[in-house]
């Protein structure tokens, strides 16, 4: 039997009810890890990726959690919600437009604005797809769907369309967003999406004299700032 493998986190990708609303389920977002070796060229396979994907249904699996408070939904019905992501960091921000917008509850109607930037590299890896833009639909003045699509759509100058162009095409109404004390903004996905999303709202900031770095920590001290990237 040997020694067990550490634990691994994976970010809920259903609200507290579950995706069938009955308190029973639970849901990730999973993409099974997969790459060649540098030195050997063997393919090598991540190892709870690929145990979560070769699951058959009924079978037993051992979890623990939740665990950490960066990635929650305010209770307040009435703030902004800014999520950027990428790929598989889809996860918390599907738990949270289900809430917003497919599950009824009478203490929590929401009434703001969600606004998610999703990255990824072509149109069939659109995760949750019809979901999202069944939502968006069918909640017009308070869901808004930017999407990022890398191998298919080209930026400013001509290279492939990251989330980080995303975000500076919209910059100073997201810039706008985030001055008002009830927007929240999350960024979860690869850790390198961070330097184009700092560098696009800095810009937009300096054109009214704020220091963009000094803001962002002001935010995080706020509760209003939530990254989880890896």
């Amino acid at each position: 039997k040997g020694k067990p493998h550490k634990l691994r986190l994976y970010s809920i990708a259903s609200t507290r009810h579950g995706d069938d609303l009955d308190d029973k389920t639970v849901s990730l977002c999973v993409r099974q890890l997969q790459y060649k070796h540098p030195e050997t060229g063997e393919t090598v396979n991540g190892v709870c990726s690929t145990f979560l994907c070769n699951l058959n249904p009924g079978d037993d699996v051992k979890i623990t959690g939740p665990v950490g408070k960066e990635m929650l939904l305010p209770s307040d019905p009435n703030a902004n919600i800014i999520m950027m992501a990428t790929g598989t960091g889809i996860a918390p921000f599907r738990a949270f437009l289900w809430r917003m917008f497919k599950e009824q509850h009478e203490d929590y109607k929401f009434k703001g604005l969600a606004w998610l930037i999703f990255g990824i590299s072509t149109t069939p890896n659109i995760l949750y797809k019809d979901d999202l833009e069944e939502m968006q639909q069918n909640n017009p003045d308070n869901f808004r769907l930017t999407y990022a699509i890398s191998r298919e759509q080209k930026n400013s100058e001509g290279g492939k369309m990251y989330i980080q162009h995303r975000v500076a095409e919209n910059a100073d109404e997201l810039w706008k967003l985030m001055q008002e004390p009830n927007t929240h903004t999350y960024i979860c996905g690869l850790k390198g999406m961070e330097g184009g999303i700092d560098e696009a709202l800095t810009a937009a900031a300096a054109k009214q004299d704020v220091d963009w770095t000094t803001y962002r920590q002001q935010m995080k001290k706020a509760h209003r700032w939530h990254v989880e990237t890896y």
